[in-house]
C-alpha cells in the first residue's frame, strides 16, 4: 500500500477488523518512512452484472433503484422498511445467483413483483400498473382478475329501490 502522505510503499499493518457488515476488512496501517497512519479497506470484488433495458441498452445493476421502486409501491401501505430492504436483497440475491454477467430488466422487474405479491396486494398492483403499462382500463382489470384481487370482498349489490 503506499501511504498518502509521502507515496512510499513501505507500511506495516497496527489493526485489522472486520467492517460493512463483514463484507470488507478494515485495516489501519503506518508508514514505516514518514510514521503517518492511514486507513485502508479490502473487499472482495462485486461481479459486475449488466442490466439489460428493453431498449437494449444496457446498465449497471443498481440495488438502490430496486430498493426505490419498492418504497414507492409500498408508499402508505403496512410495509415497514425492513421488509422493503429484505425484498431488496432478495432480489439482489436472485441478481448475482444468476450465472450469466447479464440479466434483463423485464425478470427483474417480474421479480420484485413476486416479492409484492407475497407481502402486499396494493403494492403489487401499484408497481405493476406502472411495470407493465397496461393501455387501457380492460388490461388492468384482467391483472386484478388473474392475482384474484377483491374475489374475497363480495359487496353485495345495494338494492337501489327503498
Amino acid at each position: 500500500m503506499r501511504c498518502p502522505f509521502c507515496s512510499t510503499d513501505d507500511d506495516r499493518v497496527i489493526d485489522s477488523r472486520p467492517a460493512k457488515e463483514g463484507r470488507a476488512i478494515r485495516r489501519r496501517r503506518e508508514c514505516v518512512k514518514c510514521g503517518h497512519r492511514f486507513t485502508t479497506y479490502e473487499a472482495i470484488e462485486d461481479r459486475v452484472v449488466q442490466v439489460v433495458k428493453t431498449d437494449g441498452a444496457r446498465e449497471p445493476f443498481d440495488r438502490e433503484k430496486v430498493y426505490r421502486g419498492l418504497s414507492i409501491a409500498c408508499t402508505k401501505r403496512p410495509v415497514t422498511a425492513h421488509t422493503i430492504e429484505t425484498m431488496t436483497a432478495a432480489i439482489e440475491a436472485r441478481v448475482l445467483a444468476d450465472t450469466s454477467r447479464e440479466v434483463t430488466s423485464a425478470q427483474i422487474g417480474q421479480w420484485i413483483l413476486d416479492e409484492l405479491s407475497r407481502t402486499d396486494e396494493v403494492a403489487y398492483v401499484r408497481f405493476a400498473s406502472v411495470y407493465k403499462r397496461y393501455k387501457s382500463v380492460s388490461e388492468f382489470l384482467s391483472e386484478l382478475d388473474r392475482i384474484g384481487v377483491g374475489k374475497e370482498q363480495n359487496i353485495p349489490n345495494q338494492d337501489k329501490s327503498n
